[in-house]
């Protein structure tokens, strides 16, 4: 796809959103399943059901996807194509491009040990490695212009307001 092609794909969408604010929110969901055997939580990808499960760092078995990588790649994935998107419209020469993500986590706070160690994250470091011959300028504004863009530095990067509830489900009782 080129910048053309861009262009004549969102340039109706982005239109339609200036016409009708309201219709550009579009809720996302995710859903999963507890494992019964283990201490695991089934999560449906929309292309294939993922296990994820505890750390081994936590006393996992290691054979599970870790969340904390899971959020990782999210980040990889997103960062990814919003560079390539970006790019795309910039018209910037861009031959090939890799994306790295890597944080620190204490496992004392996950496991309760210490409570002066954080839960989650401490700190997160997005790395792009490009092949361009373009000049510094412009790739500080592709970097600039792909974090300002993509969902999921900015929902980390800006804390969203986070809801939680919990609801029984009971089955029908058995006759």
């Amino acid at each position: 796809m080129d910048a053309a092609e861009l262009k004549s794909v969102q340039g109706p969408l982005k239109q339609a959103y200036r016409d009708d604010a309201a219709s550009a929110v579009i809720t996302l969901r995710a859903k999963g399943s507890i494992d019964e055997q283990a201490i695991a939580c089934k999560v449906e990808t929309g292309r294939a059901i993922a296990v994820a499960g505890l750390h081994p760092a936590t006393g996992g078995s290691g054979l599970e996807l870790c969340s904390g990588d899971m959020l990782l790649e999210a980040l990889v994935a997103c960062a990814g194509v919003t560079l390539k998107a970006v790019a795309t419209a910039l018209e910037f020469r861009l031959d090939g491009a890799k994306v790295e993500a890597e944080g620190d986590l204490d496992f004392r706070g996950t496991l309760g040990v210490a409570k002066d160690a954080p839960v989650g994250f401490r700190a997160i470091r997005l790395r792009f490695e490009l092949d361009t011959d373009e000049p510094q300028d412009r790739i500080d504004t592709l970097i600039k212009l792909t974090e300002r863009y993509c969902v999921v530095f900015q929902t980390i990067n800006q804390k969203p307001e986070l809801l939680v509830t919990a609801e029984p489900h009971r089955p029908a009782a058995r006759m």
